[in-house]
């Protein structure tokens, strides 16, 4: 097994440097012998990564791709790049390191300084795991419509969860962060705003999709919205070294925020001023603030996109439920939707082309919403004359 140093590299101040990550490559000759000597023993073989972790951030990045082998339609080959493998359960473990590594190396977070974001979950679970192996304090926002699980995971690595109501949105629950930010001189994260951001996509995700499908097609790449970070730091890549890939932005059905084509008007430090008209609540946990990002307005001004899908919240659920059952994936709502578009998209595909869907995180965060209504905790009728049997 080969294994090749990379370090991935902008323009850009030093301030905005980012990780250094190491990719696996397979020798294909390799390969064919380890499924072939698999064949011939009959149990799955694994030699190890050949190297240690200094701590548990060093394992952020380098998630899989999977193929979709039985929901897949028969005409198009179909990979979902597997975001739930980081250390934290999601996409947003990525933006957390970097969010403080970047202030780190700016001078921005002093040592022991409290950091404080508002988030709707994933973002605040990435960064309590970053704060609790670096030793920061962590008071997150969060309104009180996002799932419970979400607080119990955050406070479970020592962070400070603070509710606000679910009525005043995402802009309220900024609001209350900038105030705390304010009052305490804490370390605001500005996640919706931050270069960190799209840059530690630019650096590590969009690298691994490079490096995954190197020599290979890659027709689409599917992708939903949250921060727009995503989005912005792949696009950046793939415009300029898979020109020919196009880029497909999934968005709530109820709130077409991007398609209405509607402005969002913004302060001076590119914080959202008021809600965006086109919003309207979704229960696609994860996408689509009641804002369009600054981080997101960069894609939106560039013409990052090719195409805009909307999906219904039922279909996001569906589709997880399908990945959970039928391919083994384990994934939440956001991820169901963002595959639900992949399929939407494999319907006007070419034969023969090949699809690429981000999906966001795992599925645990997601016990207490619509996604697991109708899973039952006791015993079913089935169940039960199974038990009975013997």
């Amino acid at each position: 097994m080969e294994v090749l140093e990379h370090r991935a590299e902008r323009d850009v101040p030093p301030a905005r440097c980012t990780r250094r990550l190491r990719f696996v490559m397979l020798d294909p000759r390799q390969t064919r012998e380890q499924e072939s000597q698999m064949a011939e023993h009959g149990t799955r073989q694994t030699e190890g990564r050949g190297q240690r972790y200094d701590n548990v951030l060093d394992t952020i990045g380098d998630t899989p791709a999977i193929r979709i082998n039985r929901l897949a339609p028969e005409h198009v080959t179909l990979y979902v790049k597997a975001e739930a493998f980081n250390p934290g359960g999601s996409v947003k473990d990525r933006l957390a390191v970097n969010i403080i590594e970047a202030a780190e190396r700016a001078g921005t977070l002093r040592p022991g300084q409290t950091v404080v974001e508002a988030t709707s979950g994933n973002t605040g679970i990435g960064l309590a795991m970053v704060c609790a192996q670096k030793g920061y304090p962590l008071v997150i926002t969060m309104h009180d419509g996002f799932s419970v699980e979400r607080r119990r995971l955050m406070r479970m690595f020592g962070a400070k969860v603070v509710l606000t109501p679910k009525a005043e949105g995402a802009v309220g629950m900024l609001r209350k962060a900038e105030a705390l930010a304010k009052k305490n001189s804490w370390f605001l994260a500005h996640q919706f705003e931050t270069a960190a951001n799209a840059d530690i996509h630019e650096t590590t995700t969009a690298r691994e999709i490079l490096a995954d499908f190197d020599g290979e097609r890659l027709d689409y790449l599917v992708t939903g919205y949250g921060t727009g970070g995503t989005l912005t730091g792949l696009a950046r890549v793939l415009r300029k070294e898979r020109p020919g890939t196009k880029i497909v932005v999934a968005e709530p059905a109820n709130a077409q925020l991007l398609a209405s084509g509607e402005t969002q008007g913004r302060r001076e430090d590119g914080a959202p001023a008021h809600k965006h008209p086109a919003f309207e609540a979704h229960p696609i946990q994860g996408w689509t603030p009641d804002f369009i990002p600054f981080v997101l307005q960069e894609a939106v001004d560039s013409g990052f996109y090719d195409a805009l899908l909307p999906v219904p919240g039922a279909d996001g659920i569906a589709w997880a439920r399908k990945l959970a059952a039928q391919e083994g994936i384990f994934c939440g709502i956001s991820a169901g939707a963002t595959f639900a578009a992949a399929i939407k998209t494999a319907e006007t595909a070419e034969p023969g082309s090949v699809i690429l869907c981000i999906l966001p995180d795992t599925g645990e965060r997601y016990l207490s919403t619509p996604l697991f209504e109708g899973i039952a905790e006791e015993m079913t009728e089935e169940e039960m004359e199974i038990a009975a049997s013997v």
